[in-house]
């Protein structure tokens, strides 16, 4: 007999036990799947070829933690939906003792599952140790939620098989899962699924072997191509049959890279827009294009790379060639217009620039020649209209004239001490020297009058002049032999502006009277004469420009109005100019290029361009006059050509 101490505690453990006990029950009717058991989907390893045969795969499985239970309500009662009540618990009591028969079925049922015997071999397999379980105790929850568990993987693995083409394997699978529990749209979904891998494995069977046979395309009724898309309007989503077109498809993109690789691109292209037929839009399409252009922007960035190398070298014909190639491999190619331009001015202007300024240094002595402007090709109407203000009929007929050959105009006129670096280093005698004199401006009569001893090194008035002024008193002569020494001390060809570049400069791009309008300048353009000009002792002109004033009387220095649109400076004012043609009384059977109008022996050459003295008539862009080639005048000058 246990002492009252001994008693005490036995009564304690024992309702504690009770507790506990009531607890446990509680837990389980409340929360049944606190922890359950999954198996893992069919593994992708047993996907195979039509036809196939496959065992029962093995399965690994898992304890997967269920979702965290909700909290009762205070009322101490739940849904339905939301599971066992706590009072229903309550009155329910503990689940039934698991018996050692029950319990060991289940564990071998476990065993099985995880072995991956789920319905075969026949004995021993995980479904059929399930229902001995439920034969013996109907209502164990482990072993209803084991066969839910095994119906839901073998129809996982219904659809694998039905995807990878094992028909057998899918009708295995199929009839086991049809005799566990299921939803009847499931199994009719999944059956559906069978029945479709059914009908269409011959039609997988015949499309292999147009493949085999070569007819991955053609003919167009019986081809590997027209029966795998049949497969997929019968069912679209069928795995096998866009792996059939994606292994047509990478024929075709392993071919035209193949293309490429060796630079027919035309070839490539023609090829890629058949596989894009084929699978349209499909990533491994999109990729290989990606590729084949990047194979073809590499190729042709080379290609013009050689031609840029061919064009320095000066090879412009070579650099065309390659630059045609280029353009054909990769039509938008960033640099090619840029080169075809430079491949133009090589052409036109010995790979220079229109605008460009030039300075020939000297190859024998210090100094360069006078700066010259690199003029655009073009073309232009010469002459005069008859209705022009001011027109002569030396001024035509007007013809349109062809520029079509680079060439560069000097800057601004030759100056003094320009012309003075060639006399000195030649120790040359102009005309004026020779002659005795030139004209001048006389300012107490207001006249141009000879002058004994005025030349090349006098101003308009027989003075001195600046260095910075352009060089007048020079005869034709005087100006093509400077233009010669020039020549030979650069090694390039300097001359006289033929009449029609003098005309096509004179206007820059202009088709009206004067290069700034028809009307009269509204602003200081040039030196010309205008109203409010005074000379010295404040004579003006009887024949200006109204409201005009330049401020200077005689010519001004180089360079101190603005530059008209070819970057040239005094073309319409100033001083008058030397070109090279010889004169004729009209433009009839004149060029109708940019070469000078030249007759042997001829005494009169051209002179253009207004100056300072010239009346408005004069300063037109069609004005032209002759005058002798031994002539000196305060009022005419030249400037430099080079050919390119």
């Amino acid at each position: 007999m246990p002492g009252p101490e001994v008693a005490r505690k036995q009564h304690t453990l024992g309702g504690a036990a009770g507790i506990a006990l009531l607890a446990f029950a509680l837990a389980y009717r409340l929360f049944p799947s606190a922890l359950h058991i999954e198996p893992s989907r069919e593994p992708a390893s047993m996907a195979g070829n039509p036809g196939s045969q496959a065992t029962t795969p093995a399965m690994t499985w898992s304890a997967v933690k269920a979702p965290k239970p909700q909290t009762v309500p205070a009322t101490g009662v739940v849904s339905a939906e939301e599971g066992t009540s706590l009072a229903d618990a309550i009155r329910m009591g503990p689940p039934v003792a698991t018996t050692k028969v029950v319990a060991a079925l289940l564990k071998k049922a476990r065993m099985a599952e995880e072995r991956g015997a789920l319905f075969e071999p026949k004995n021993g397999n995980a479904i059929a140790l399930y229902r001995e379980v439920l034969d013996a105790a109907p209502d164990n929850v482990d072993a209803q939620t084991g066969l839910e568990r095994i119906g839901g993987a073998l129809r996982d693995w219904t659809i694998a098989a039905t995807e990878r083409g094992d028909e057998e394997s899918a009708q295995r699978f199929l009839g086991a899962y049809a005799e566990l529990p299921h939803s009847a749209e499931e199994l009719d979904a999944v059956r559906a699924r069978t029945t479709m891998l059914h009908q269409i494995l011959p039609m997988l069977t015949a499309a292999a072997a147009e493949m085999k046979s070569g007819h991955a395309i053609e003919p167009l009724d019986g081809s590997a191509l027209s029966i795998y898309r049949s497969i997929l309007a019968r069912d679209p989503g069928n795995r096998l049959a866009d792996a059939g077109l994606a292994s047509i498809e990478r024929g075709f993109l392993e071919t035209a890279l193949g293309s490429a690789a060796q630079d027919d691109f035309a070839g490539a292209d023609t090829i890629l827009a058949k596989a894009s037929a084929i699978r349209p839009g499909s990533p491994v399409l999109l990729e290989t294009r990606a590729r084949i252009e990047g194979i073809r922007q590499q190729r042709a960035e080379t290609v013009l790379s050689q031609a840029r190398s061919a064009l320095d070298s000066g090879n412009a014909d070579l650099a065309e060639l390659l630059a045609n190639k280029a353009q054909s491999v990769s039509p938008d190619l960033a640099g090619l217009d840029a080169f075809n331009l430079r491949i133009r001015n090589a052409r036109l202007y010995a790979s220079f620039t229109p605008g460009q300024v030039l300075r020939d240094a000297f190859l024998d002595i210090a100094g360069s020649a006078p700066p010259v402007v690199v003029l655009p090709t073009g073309d232009f109407v010469m002459g005069s209209s008859a209705d022009e203000t001011g027109h002569l009929d030396n001024e035509e007929p007007q013809r349109r004239v062809r520029i079509d050959v680079g060439f560069a105009l000097g800057q601004d006129e030759v100056t003094v001490a320009q012309f003075r670096e060639f006399a000195r280093a030649t120790s040359y005698v102009s005309d004026a020297e020779k002659l005795g004199g030139s004209s001048v401006y006389e300012e107490s009569t207001g006249r141009i009058v000879e002058r004994r001893g005025a030349t090349w090194q006098s101003d308009y008035s027989g003075e001195r002049a600046g260095d910075a002024l352009p060089v007048i008193n020079v005869s034709w002569r005087d100006a093509t032999a400077y233009l010669a020494w020039l020549s030979a001390r650069t090694g390039k060809h300097y001359r006289l502006a033929s009449e029609t570049e003098f005309e096509y400069a004179l206007r820059s791009g202009s088709t009206t009277r004067y290069p700034w309008g028809d009307g009269d300048p509204d602003r200081i353009y040039a030196n010309l004469t205008g109203e409010g000009d005074r000379s010295p002792s404040r004579r003006s002109w009887t024949n200006a420009f109204p409201h005009y004033s330049d401020g200077y009387w005689g010519p001004a220095p180089i360079g101190k109005f603005p530059a008209d649109k070819f970057g040239l400076h005094d073309m319409e004012g100033n001083v008058s100019e030397w070109v090279e043609d010889c004169w004729h009384d009209n433009y009839v059977r004149a060029p109708r290029d940019s070469a000078a109008w030249v007759n042997p022996g001829c005494e009169r050459r051209v002179v253009r361009g207004g100056s300072w003295g010239s009346d408005p008539d004069q300063v037109r862009s069609a004005f032209r006059t002759a005058a002798r080639t031994d002539m000196r005048s305060a009022r005419v000058g030249f400037r430099v050509a080079r050919d390119l």
